[in-house]
């Protein structure tokens, strides 16, 4: 990774005088933005092809009580969604299956633990 430092010697070198914190204001400004477009585009790609997901969940406390942290995953490893509940049961596990489908599309196949929530 890059600091904001080492991005303002390498604008710096070809010929763009700007500050570190010009730099950082660009990375708040356009960074969501930057990244939810190469998301998009990266999941675009992967429907054409055979998409699987990877779907787990795992307890986790917050604050001294015990939630359920339900992951999709792709074939790939990058990690699509993530959803805190604090039921283990067939409704959140439907929620958080509706959620993830709603925003990235069916799969082509669903790889899970063989939890019966699913």
């Amino acid at each position: 990774p890059l600091s904001l430092r080492n991005v303002e010697d390498l604008l710096h070198e070809r010929g763009i005088d700007v500050s570190h914190e010009a730099v950082r204001f660009w990375w708040h400004r356009f960074g969501p933005m930057f990244a939810a477009e190469i998301r998009k585009r990266r999941i675009e790609g992967m429907r054409s092809s055979q998409w699987r997901w990877h779907l787990d969940e795992m307890f986790v406390k917050i604050n001294g009580e015990r939630h359920y942290l339900w992951r999709a995953v792709d074939h790939e490893g990058e990690v699509l969604e993530s959803f805190v509940t604090k039921a283990r049961d067939k409704k959140a596990a439907l929620k958080f299956l509706r959620k993830s489908m709603k925003r990235y599309g069916r799969p082509d196949s669903i790889v899970t633990d063989r939890l019966r929530s699913y």
